[in-house]
This record gives structure tokens, sequence and C-alpha cells, in this order.
């Protein structure tokens, strides 16, 4: 999985690309942590070319939302491909993780 991420006024967007699994979980999180450790604590992870997710990868998603509200932030998720749309709904977490259309969706209004 390949990360990076950009500024974009008001939160940090966060892009994941490949595979959200076992080998790169612990990746994501580290990553999102060094984030919101640098001053950003509203995340957008831009999932759009995010292929595959298992459960390791979800958990990933819930420790990176834990750590930046735990910072006084949020984290939202953007871009949902299909098959991490079905993860999310068949362990009911898309309740907990919204996700938006595009990361300019996630925070736009606010």
């Amino acid at each position: 999985m390949e990360l990076s991420h950009k500024a974009n006024g008001s939160y940090t967007e966060v892009l994941a690309s490949g595979r959200l699994n076992m080998v790169s979980a612990p990746n994501l999180r580290s990553y999102v942590g060094e984030v919101v450790a640098s001053g950003s604590n509203r995340i957008v992870v831009n999932l759009a070319q995010t292929t595959f997710m298992d459960s390791s990868g979800l958990g990933a998603l819930i420790g990176c939302l834990k750590t930046a509200r735990q910072a006084g932030g949020d984290l939202r998720i953007a871009a949902v491909q299909p098959q991490v749309q079905m993860v999310l709904e068949l362990t009911s977490m898309d309740r907990v993780l919204t996700s938006y259309a595009s990361a300019e969706e996630a925070f736009g209004n606010e």
C-alpha cells in the first residue's frame, strides 16, 4: 500500500493506494498517527485507489479514528470502492465510519 497526504485547508487528506490488509494496516495506523502528531487532527482517508480491505484494514481505520478523536478532531473516509463498502456494511461499521463521495465533501460544510 502506498500512502501520501496533502493539507487541504481545514483538513488533511490521506491517500491510500492498494490493498488495506494485515500487511499494510499497521503502516496506515502509523502514518495517520504521524499526520495527527504533526498537528492535523481532521483527517479524510481517500480510498479511491484502495481495491481491497480485510478485517485488519477495518481495525486500522477504527484505530485511526480513535487517534484523531483523542487529538480533538475526527476522521472520515471518502471515495469508498465497492469491496470496501461491502466490508463496512457487513460489519455495520458504515454507521461509525461515514463515507463521502469525495474528500472535499467530507469536511466541506464545516
